[in-house]
């Protein structure tokens, strides 16, 4: 994790190479989900997107109850296509489609009170995202705001869900 925190650090401060989408990126992601991001670009057209981290932290809702969210593990990927925004390089707007597996735990509440505590429920589904990333002219780092929805399959058929996150990744 120190050498991590270093790499990113020491390329900060002196990653000056132009930032290329026709490679891996590696970042964090804050927001529903947050976690460590992954992107693998194939070509000026086509990624792969994967988050893993967490999910359902934000939500006081899930299967018409009312609950109080516990952290729980989300895995998230997607296939993306992206283009470049008014012929910027700079600036690229993706959109795509994949799948999200999540395994949470949740209090149910009835009030204040906690009528149930389910712990470690698996949840499966697919998910639709889209956003714009901006990458940091003659530098190897790029930040992004992204949207999108989680429509849940299993074991709550149709719970639909929108997820709103941004972060920053570096382009190896």
């Amino acid at each position: 994790m120190k050498k991590l925190a270093l790499t990113v650090i020491c390329t900060l401060c002196f990653g000056f190479a132009q930032a290329q989408y026709d490679n891996w990126a590696v970042g964090f992601k804050l927001g529903e989900p947050t976690g460590i991001n992954i992107r693998k670009y194939f070509n000026n057209i086509n990624a792969i997107d994967v988050t893993v981290g967490t999910y359902g932290v934000f939500k006081e809702k899930y299967r018409s109850n009312k609950v109080r969210p516990n952290v729980g593990l989300s895995v998230q990927a997607h296939y993306l296509w992206h283009n470049p925004l008014f012929n910027s390089e700079s600036v690229r707007v993706y959109y795509g489609l994949g799948a999200q597996v999540n395994s949470r735990g949740y209090d149910r509440m009835s009030g204040n009170l906690v009528t149930e505590k389910v712990k470690g429920a698996i949840s499966l589904g697919g998910s639709a995202l889209g956003g714009f990333e901006y990458f940091i002219p003659e530098n190897r780092i790029s930040v992004f705001i992204e949207g999108g929805t989680y429509v849940e399959l299993v074991p709550a058929p149709f719970f639909f869900s929108p997820n709103i996150s941004g972060g920053v990744r570096f382009n190896l």
